[in-house]
């Protein structure tokens, strides 16, 4: 959320800096402008107002001991003005509960150093590791590999929870926990302390990142009057672990990771990627939080994308980072760089982390602080990445190490997690006929 005090001070260059997110951005501070001009004439007025009613109070007293009358007509001035006093307080009340309401649907405005553009077309390419496959064979994608295989199902999901759900069965079951394993012990190596977070939240929850009120619609919730909504990540829960805390000098940067997973009804992707495992209602994911203070956010955000390049890193997965532009950005993030893994059974690179950095965008929501060198309360940066997808990481292991007949290849990182399990070959399940 916006500091508003610092949007009352520099309307324009708020603008002018979300107008880079597009113009709809830009366009959500008019209402705030307004409302935020209509509070300073209240507060003035109501200044002048109090000082008037304080000092006809102050003549009732005087005015009674000599002219009653002229005592009851100051207590009634007095009672008129104090009657005004609480109008006009109530109205204050009103406009900041609905600035307050406004802000939390501004997005953050984009860091100066994040390139213009609208969409992944303007997206910068910083870096490249690694070379793709070569294959003496046309490469296919994932879900076909997985069907063959027997260990990848997607219509008895469908027969159980219905469009966008996927059954992993014996090798594919065991590589999603061999993968999210390896990942958390790399990171683990890295700094950052495991969670197990809890996987439903409150609505303030999902206010302190950013999800509610903008993207209701893209949350799966409980019913009732007080619903617990499903994390669409692990960020949601980790961020709010320190809500209403300050931190002591020397106590940040604090650096978790959870594997956890993630609940998202894609209510926006009607028609995209249908098939196989990209675009899920369920998947799991490592996810990397971060609070830091304020100087200290930009190395770590470098630090965070090089954590989730790690590890695929280590199974060597040819892949790139690419640093967003202004209008293809997430709503908290004041800058993002995406990891995009090589798939060879679709010829593209396909987003696998998202790295962000919030400045302090959250901690206003969330009201997490630390103490600066001379002991004033500031508010904290936090940063969130993906560390990494791993259902993704699946379709890249398929696609990258596939072989002529059909059966993938595992990488030596995974072959300790994967119990000397090397490459995985066709299952043999049992499965009736469809009448």
């Amino acid at each position: 959320m916006l500091d508003l005090k610092a949007v009352v001070q520099d309307p324009e260059g708020f603008e002018r800096r979300l107008a880079r997110r597009g113009p709809d951005a830009a366009a959500l501070l008019a209402p705030v402008k307004t409302l935020a001009a209509e509070r300073r004439e209240l507060n003035v007025a109501l200044e002048g107002m109090k000082k008037r009613a304080g000092e006809a109070n102050a003549r009732v007293g005087q005015l009674m001991r000599t002219d009653r009358a002229a005592g009851e007509a100051a207590r009634a001035e007095a009672r008129t003005l104090s009657d005004e006093v609480k109008g006009r307080e109530k109205r204050l009340a009103e406009i900041e509960a609905e600035i307050a309401k406004l802000l939390l649907l501004v997005p953050n405005p984009p860091q100066e150093s994040v390139p213009d553009g609208v969409d992944e077309r303007d997206n910068r390419e910083v870096s490249r590791w690694g070379a793709p496959p070569r294959f003496d064979f046309a490469p296919r994608p994932h879900w076909e590999l997985g069907e063959e295989l027997g260990v990848l199902e997607w219509q008895q999901a469908a027969k159980l929870s219905g469009s966008r759900f996927t059954v992993y069965k014996g090798a594919a079951a065991r590589l999603e926990r061999a993968v999210a394993a390896f990942f958390l012990d790399v990171h683990g190596s890295r700094g950052y302390t495991e969670i197990l977070p809890p996987y439903l939240v409150t609505a303030e929850t999902m206010t302190g990142t950013g999800q509610l009120p903008k993207f209701e619609e893209d949350l799966f919730r409980t019913a009732g009057p007080d619903p617990l909504y499903l994390i669409p990540t692990a960020e949601v829960p980790l961020t709010n672990l320190h809500r209403d805390e300050i931190f002591e000098p020397g106590q940040l940067p604090i650096r978790y990771c959870a594997w956890t997973p993630c609940f998202r009804a894609e209510a926006g992707a009607a028609g995209k990627d249908t098939r196989g495992l990209i675009r899920q209602h369920q998947f799991h994911k490592v996810e990397l939080v971060k609070i830091t203070r304020a100087e200290e956010s930009e190395a770590e955000h470098q630090r965070m994308v090089e954590d989730a390049c790690e590890v695929l890193r280590r199974l060597g997965l040819h892949h790139r980072v690419v640093l967003l532009c202004a209008g293809d950005m997430g709503f908290s993030s004041a800058k993002t760089y995406d990891v995009e893994v090589w798939l060879p059974g679709q010829q593209t690179f396909r987003e696998i982390s998202s790295v962000s950095n919030c400045e302090d965008f959250q901690a206003r929501r969330i009201r997490v602080r630390y103490r600066d060198e001379k002991g004033k309360p500031r508010l904290a940066h936090t940063l969130n990445g993906s560390g990494v997808a791993v259902g993704r990481t699946l379709v890249a292991l398929f696609e990258n190490y596939q072989q002529e007949d059909g059966t993938i290849l595992l990488p030596p990182a995974l072959h300790p997690y994967m119990g000397g399990v090397t490459r995985i070959d066709k299952g043999d399940f049992p499965r009736g006929v469809e009448r």
